[in-house]
């Protein structure tokens, strides 16, 4: 154990310790009289003094003590009972800390650090042990506390376990704490003097992975877009990362990749989260990945124990998984055994008398008359007894009828004898469950094709029918012979035995049933009697857009086989992919799909086919099947890592191993069915439903070194894809008792010269031998590793694709552009992480278009308006944003898009300076000023805007301006321009022109030019409000019904010419705005232009450059700070709320 750091002095223990080990840093020690066999003296007295003391009293016989070089004062931080136990100790030190004390310069900070480490480890060991005694320790409340502490986060933002660690910044650790939470990981460290703070949401990650540096073996590395940051010094590093693992994947894929994460409910509240829940997640993936079983099985427990298993006569060790539907066994010797034993099939779960030779014994009893005994049970009782709970509610949920005819049977060959699931018989599909007797009938309705279709169109093969039969006679023979001794229902043993039988190839009258067996789909179809037959009935002759892309893909799908050259194929394609359709909408249908149902369908019955693609896109292959086919991806990433590991030299010729992704994609969405003779390719599908992805893997990294000498001599791509096409396309299936039939995919098969054949038994025996190394575990390790990396790549994409679209329109540079764009999303995401109800499902829809993926409302928009926007207007800045936002909301969504955004800004930054006057003054009428717009009903009452104030300023020099003729020339010429515009803006009555007027205030508040800019915009506001008066009365006395401007162009007097004619005089009503002329009171957008533009202080204002880049890197800083400090002021009066 570790010990608190107090220093000692070593000069008068050396007669009581003996120094096995050293370092430069550390002593491991031996206590005298211990482990020595003869003993001299001094080692007796040690040894005798040790015995008689007091059990608290007794010392540890070993202990590590830290030395700093040059001192006589040592610290002891490590004993042990055993040397077991301290070598562990050692070799953390070595692996962790030895390498890396070396980077400090001071003694003193050696000791200061290896001390602080310690106590960090001691730290973490007792929470971990209070952990398990309870379930909310006091040591957690305290790491929350300092966790809420130091980062300020709302209180959504659940914290889920910590860690001390070191974080790496260049040569340099620095010790801390890592804090794991719902949304981010974060790290806090305060050493010598220094304070180190980061925060890394989880969306951010684009890598997570173990690698090791010069300094230490083992470290956790944390990429993100720009930098790298490595932790180490774990206590348990295995543990810290499966955490890490499971809550990037958890985090990345409820926020991206919602289309389908809806089938693990159980973690779609992130405030329910903990690591416990993160724990059994992991443990989950693997038990359904492993046995492949439907994805709503929830795990209960694991259980050591032992199975009999009369094949080999004695008791198999392994582990019991028990779920909610299942009894499954795997020996620890990987592949030895393994039994799935579905609770329908079970009759009695009963505990046996527990003697020396059987310790805690049961025995699970299944309908075909065999029972399995497990012994070596712990708490064998509540097991047990949980599972008698569970069968009783499978039974209950599925009524079974026994067949008590299928005993007279049991004799006969194969599967016509035995009752596969309960009640689903083989060789005449009859269901003898709880149907009755009108779903019989249906059952057995013409509608469906009652056989499966290579029975009805079998061809002759090229070899003799009597060399045919023999093989195919002798393959059954040997599955007959296996089924004896291993079982022949779903709950047979799986051994490497029956794997090798698989290698071989099924015999073509057993395919489709083994294929039942082997993905458990016979389960289905027994629960669900008449399922099949309801699902046609209601989705035939519906029409919709995947109903039309099934049609199309119809006469596509093994166009060479003739069971799909006439409509009894087609029709059986047909209703099996629509029905899928309708029983899944989120799939609905993918190409591919189409090729593997007709496989599907020419080995099993309809109804069959239909549970067997049910098994592949639901379970066997998870998230393929979708708008993204994210599941193949991140297969495919798996692979790219798998051909670097396993052909290091095809992977180095092949530096973008992307340029295999172009062949290999369809090796994982078809199986080999669309690139290989389908003969050789029902093999591959044989070895995928037993061993699942594994095969698929295995057999590409097979094709691949049968091809590796070529491969590395290819030229380019299109030579490489060439090869493999060739090679593909002549692997044959000697034990085919059919006829060749081509892949309708192949390449090159007009070859000018012989190639040479391989069959495809040889190929899966090498695949098998030379790369069937891989475990579930690690596949799935390497999916979590790869499902970030493809994640983020779409992420990616769609960023390039927006900027692609936005860069050409606007004038900010690419680099900004990018730094908007991550503020934009970082703005919807923070809205996802703590805000109820959560929009992620409503606002992120990978299946948009690239530009509507991402979208923010209202709120969001106002705080990227505060952050980024340079027309702050202090309190103004608020209802501004939100007058910006309705300007921009053109479908009145109440969302608006990444463009929108930055076409804003754009104006803001870089317009000129009558498109930000434009701006401006749209963002002043409808429909970005509304009448219940919270600011727009105080009018603004101040001097500045009186319209008695003359036409003609004294300057400070002396000199005067007069307005008249330069305005009048402005107005002139705008009004010839007019006709170029796209479109009139509406003029802007009395109220828009106050909120207008109010803005510009705001907007000069703070400027260096304040005073300048209040004197000249209150000129411009009088010479506004007199023409506004003057069209007004003109407007009233009928004398004028057309605009100012066009007054100008006439050659009698304009309105403007009276304006400039009685500056001294006020309006007949003494009020500023007279209300019963309210209404006719108007501006039009080429007035307040021309009138600005006579104002070179405002022309200077609106002209002058705009940093954007410090705008842009404030934002970065202080985005977090914006938004938590609103959520926690909601927070504040939510609780004030609930106390009145």
């Amino acid at each position: 154990m570790w010990l608190k750091p107090e220093e000692v002095l070593l000069k008068n223990a050396l007669k009581l310790w003996v120094t096995q080990k050293s370092s430069c840093y550390f002593i491991l020690q031996r206590r005298r009289g211990h482990g020595e066999g003869g003993g001299r003296l001094t080692g007796r007295l040690v040894g005798a003094l040790d015995a008689v003391l007091d059990s608290n009293a007794r010392v540890a016989p070993f202990r590590i003590l830290l030395q700093v070089p040059g001192s006589q004062v040592y610290s002891p931080i490590a004993c042990g009972a055993t040397l077991e136990e301290i070598n562990q100790h050692w070799d953390w030190l070595e692996q962790n800390l030895l390498h890396t004390l070396s980077v400090f310069d001071n003694k003193d900070d050696i000791a200061s650090f290896v001390k602080g480490k310690v106590k960090a480890l001691i730290a973490e060991e007792t929470s971990s042990r209070l952990a398990e005694q309870e379930e909310e320790p006091e040591k957690f409340r305290e790491a929350l506390v300092k966790f809420e502490a130091r980062f300020n986060f709302p209180e959504a933002e659940k914290l889920v376990t910590y860690y001390s660690c070191c974080c790496w910044k260049g040569r340099v650790p620095r010790q801390g704490w890592l804090y794991l939470s719902i949304n981010h990981l974060c790290f806090y460290s305060f050493f010598l003097g220094k304070e180190l703070k980061l925060v890394v949401p989880w969306v951010d990650i684009q890598k997570l992975e173990r690698t090791s540096n010069v300094f230490l073996t083992d470290t956790i590395r944390i990429t993100t877009q720009n930098k790298e940051r490595d932790f180490s010094m774990f206590l348990n590093l295995d543990e810290v990362f499966k955490v890490m693992e499971q809550l990037a994947d958890v985090t990345l894929r409820r926020l991206l990749d919602n289309e389908v994460f809806d089938l693990d409910p159980d973690l779609q509240e992130p405030s329910q989260i903990t690591k416990r829940d993160l724990e059994a997640r992991a443990q989950n993936e693997f038990f359904r990945a492993f046995f492949r079983l439907p994805r709503k099985e929830k795990l209960h427990a694991v259980v050591d124990c032992s199975l009999w298993t009369p094949f080999s006569r004695c008791h198999t060790a392994g582990r019991m998984f028990t779920s909610d539907s299942y009894i499954c066994f795997a020996s620890r010797e990987d592949g030895c055994c393994k039994i799935v034993l579905p609770l329908r099939e079970v009759v009695s779960i009963e505990k046996m008398e527990d003697t020396s030779l059987l310790p805690h014994p049961i025995i699970v009893s299944i309908r075909s008359k065999v029972a399995f005994q497990f012994i070596e049970l712990r708490d064998r009782d509540s097991l047990v007894e949980a599972l008698l709970v569970r069968l009783k509610q499978v039974h209950a949920n599925h009524p079974v009828h026994y067949d008590t005819s299928v005993d007279d049977d049991m004799a006969s060959p194969v599967f016509h004898s035995t009752s596969m699931c309960g009640d689903h018989r083989f060789g005449d599909l009859e269901m003898v469950s709880s149907q009755s007797s009108e779903e019989s009938e249906k059952e057995k309705s013409p509608l469906l094709h009652p056989d499966a279709l290579v029975t009805a169109f079998q061809q002759s093969g090229s070899q003799s029918p009597d060399s045919q039969m023999s093989r195919e006679q002798i393959k059954i023979s040997l599955w007959n012979d296996h089924f004896v001794e291993y079982g022949r229902t779903v709950c047979m043993f799986r051994t490497e035995k029956i794997r090798k039988l698989v290698a071989m190839g099924i015999p073509e009258s057993l395919r489709g049933r083994l294929w039942l067996l082997f993905s458990d789909a016979v389960t289905d179809l027994a629960s669900h009697p008449g399922y099949y037959g309801n699902l046609v009935e209601e989705s035939l002759g519906k029409c919709c857009l995947v109903t039309e892309e099934i049609e199309r893909d119809l006469h596509r799908s093994l166009p060479e086989h003739p069971a799909f050259q006439n409509e009894t194929g087609i029709a059986a394609l047909r209703r099996v992919l629509t029905a899928y359709a309708h029983r899944n909408p989120k799939i609905g249908y993918c190409q591919s799909m189409n090729i593997l149902t007709s496989v599907l369908l020419l080995y099993a019955k309809e109804e069959e086919a239909f549970w067997l693609l049910v098994a592949v896109c639901e379970r066997m292959l998870p998230d393929y099947f979708n708008h993204r086919v994210i599941g193949a991806q991140v297969d495919q990433s798996v692979f790219e890592e798998l051909i670097k590991g396993h052909l290091p030299e095809l992977a180095e010729h092949m530096n973008d191993l992307s340029a295999l992704a172009s062949v290999s994609l369809s090796w994982f969405l078809t199986l080999f069915l669309s690139i290989m003779p389908l003969e050789s390719a029902v093999n591959v599908v044989d070895c995928f439903f037993y061993d699942g992805i594994k095969a698929i893997f295995q057999l590409g990294l097979a094709v691949l070194e049968a091809n590796a000498e070529d491969l590395c001599s290819s030229k380019d791509d299109g030579q490489a894809l060439m090869i493999l096409s060739r090679f593909l396309d002549h692997i044959k299936n000697e034990d085919s008792p059919g006829p060749p039939v081509g892949s309708h995919h192949a390449f090159f098969s007009d070859d000018q010269e012989p190639y040479p054949v391989t069959d495809i038994s040889d190929l899966i025996r090498d695949s098998y031998e030379k790369f069937g190394d891989q475990s579930v575990e690690q596949i799935e390790h390497l999916r979590y590793k790869h499902r970030i990396r493809v994640l983020q790549g779409h992420e990616d994409t769609t960023k390039q694709n927006v900027l692609r679209v936005v860069i050409p329109e606007v004038s900010i540079l690419p680099e900004d552009l990018e730094e908007l764009y991550d503020l934009f999303k970082r703005e919807h995401m923070m809205s996802c992480y703590w805000e109820q109800p959560r929009p992620t499902a409503s606002r992120h829809d990978p299946s948009r278009p690239y530009a509507e993926q991402y979208r923010i409302d209202a709120r969001q928009f106002a705080h990227l308006f505060q952050l980024v926007s340079p027309w702050t207007c202090g309190a103004h800045t608020e209802i501004l944003a939100e007058r910006t936002f309705r300007l921009l909301d053109d479908n009145m969504d109440q969302l608006i898009e990444f463009k929108a955004f930055v076409s804003c800004l754009d104006i803001m930054y870089n317009g000129e300076m009558n498109e930000k006057i434009k701006l401006l003054y749209r963002l002043h009428i409808p429909p970005a000023l509304t009448e219940n717009d919270r600011d727009s009903q105080s009018p603004l009452k101040n001097p500045l805007l009186s319209t008695s104030r003359p036409l003609v300023f004294g300057k400070p020099n002396g000199d005067a301006v007069d307005y008249q003729k330069q305005l009048k020339q402005m107005i002139k010429d705008l009004a010839k321009e007019k006709d170029k515009t796209e479109k009139e803006l509406p003029k802007m009555s009395q109220r828009e022109f106050i909120q207008f007027c109010k803005t510009l205030y705001s907007m000069f508040h703070e400027d260096p030019e304040e005073n300048d800019l209040y004197q000249a915009i209150a000129t411009v506001t009088t010479l506004l409000l007199q023409i506004g008066e003057v069209g007004q009365r003109s407007s009233s006395s009928g004398s004028c019904s057309q605009e100012c401007g066009e007054e100008l162009r006439a050659s009698a007097p304009s309105p403007e010419d009276s304006v400039f004619a009685d500056t001294g005089k006020t309006p007949q009503d003494s009020q500023a705005f007279p209300e019963e002329a309210q209404a006719d009171w108007t501006v039009s957008l080429e007035h307040i232009l021309a009138s600005l533009l006579t104002e070179q202080s405002l022309v200077n204002f609106f002209e002058k450059p705009l940093d954007m880049k410090s705008k842009l890197e404030n934002a970065k800083i202080n985005q977090y700070n914006l938004k938590t400090s609103e959520m926690s002021h909601q927070s504040q009066s939510e609780l004030k709320l609930s106390n009145l």
